[in-house]
């Protein structure tokens, strides 16, 4: 009986090692299944603000192409996209305002023309974007950004119309 007592208080800290070995697998798993999901729900969000800001870019235009002549290019706010009643009829150039996707906000970074008309809108984020390529030809220059406030979705330029003589 003694030997056999000996033999058992060798081997007690055997299965107290393995637990801990398998812990720290663990640890280490959920750690990649961290880096994985995080990286999952960024490209979401990158691919939610190129659709969010095409629908503002759209809406933009529309406005502009919607006028008539004296009045303003440009809307002074977004909200002016939601109802625009220049016309005998309302317009609805946007179906709602969007949130910002990569920072969860309502805000907008907005540029705006000398006569304070909103012409193109952005992100206010400074991450780094994932995507780095593959941008429809419309959006080229967000290849070189260096964060989600260069993506600019801007109306296109105004076409100048000019008499033939």
């Amino acid at each position: 009986m003694a030997n056999r007592t000996r033999t058992c208080k060798r081997q007690t800290g055997f299965t107290l090692l393995v637990l801990l070995f398998l812990l720290a697998g663990f640890g280490v798993a959920m750690a990649a299944l961290g880096t994985l999901w995080h990286t999952h729900v960024q490209r979401e969000k990158e691919a939610e603000l190129l659709f969010v800001g095409d629908q503002y870019r759209l809406a933009l235009e529309s406005f502009r192409a919607s006028r008539k002549a004296g009045e303003p290019i440009a809307p002074k706010t977004l909200t002016a996209l939601l109802a625009d009643y220049r016309d005998s009829r309302l317009t609805r150039h946007l179906r709602k305002l969007y949130r910002d996707p990569v920072t969860g906000s309502d805000e907008w970074g907005l540029v705006r023309d000398a006569q304070g008309g909103i012409t193109a809108i952005y992100s206010q984020s400074d991450k780094t974007p994932f995507k780095t390529a593959n941008f429809p030809n419309r959006y080229e220059a967000f290849v070189a950004a260096k964060n989600y406030s260069a993506w600019r979705f801007q109306a296109d330029p105004l076409e100048v119309k000019t008499d033939p003589k």
